[in-house]
């Protein structure tokens, strides 16, 4: 399949950014305690995150639409420590703002509750590493000073369709994506991400799935309908084995970023739900809205 090349733009300058919204009561801000975060992510810190399981020795890779290497400046690793305590880590994109400090996530990437839903915590000591590899900061990295998302998600970490989120950095970067609203959803789409596990053995224990280097999934997303307990509306993916540490992570179409990974789910060929395991695996998450989703980046954006 064609590769097609992401948009990236070097900024001087965001010309036609409408003037900054009014306050919004859906969206929560939240500041961040910068002290120290640079010097918590160690090299040797970064590197004991736990990973998934490797493949059996003699198992050949396989790259395809549902995995493969990729590289794009714009997207990086997100790390910080969660709810409890532990290590963690998502992906995270730069996107176009008038700040050139903002960037889009998941909403669990920075908020999430515990297993019985209660309790609910921001996550601590965010640093973001656009291009992230075998260990390496190329391009630098940025602490993150402010996350802003909706406030449902922060009332109810059940609803997909508010699982996103934007962060604010320390300081400007000079490269970064478009980013686009109510865009229609069935369309062909490429995902990255940095995942720490993948299910395929052809993918299991290579960089690409271990989170050192970026990876990436593409084809013609297709709706999530959910299980029959768990209805969704506006939930779409592609067919991709990314595990854990994707989160976060781009989903890029024509040349902006139209939603972000947030979840899997299995489907057959003709768009049903299948349990986990049946089926064909894809990763996805909710299409960005302007209902939902502008008024976060405005408030990011004008940070």
């Amino acid at each position: 399949m064609r590769m097609l090349s992401v948009v990236v733009l070097l900024l001087l300058g965001v010309p036609g950014v409408a003037a900054a919204s009014p306050p919004d009561s859906d969206v929560v801000v939240h500041d961040l305690d910068t002290s120290g975060v640079a010097d918590y992510w160690t090299p040797e810190r970064v590197a004991a995150m736990p990973t998934g399981p490797s493949a059996p020795p003699g198992t050949p890779p396989v790259d395809d639409p549902t995995g493969a290497p990729a590289e794009n400046r714009a997207v990086g690793r997100l790390f910080f420590v969660d709810r409890d305590g532990e290590d963690s880590s998502c992906t995270a994109t730069l996107v176009v703002s008038a700040n050139r400090r903002t960037a889009v996530t998941g909403g669990h990437c920075v908020h999430t509750a515990n297993l019985a839903g209660f309790d609910p915590k921001w996550h601590s000591k965010m640093l973001f590493v656009p291009g992230f590899r075998d260990g390496a900061r190329p391009f630098g990295q940025y602490v993150v000073r402010r996350a802003i998302v909706n406030r449902t998600w922060i009332a109810d970490d059940q609803r997909s369709e508010f699982d996103q989120a934007f962060v604010v950095l320390d300081r400007p970067s000079n490269v970064s994506v478009n980013i686009a609203f109510d865009r229609p959803g069935d369309r062909f789409a490429r995902e990255y991400g940095y995942p720490r596990a993948a299910h395929q053995p052809g993918h299991q224990g290579r960089p690409e799935f271990t989170g050192q280097r970026l990876a990436q999934c593409w084809g013609k997303a297709v709706r999530n309908p959910g299980s029959p307990d768990f209805p969704e509306e506006n939930m779409w993916g592609v067919p991709c084995d990314m595990g854990g540490g994707a989160s976060g992570g781009p989903r890029i179409s024509g040349d902006a970023v139209v939603g972000v990974n947030i979840q899997s789910f299995n489907q057959d060929a003709d768009g049903r739900w299948c349990p986990i395991g049946e089926c064909v695996r894809h990763l996805g998450g909710a299409r960005f809205t302007g209902k939902v989703t502008r008024p976060l980046y405005q408030r990011a954006q004008f940070s």
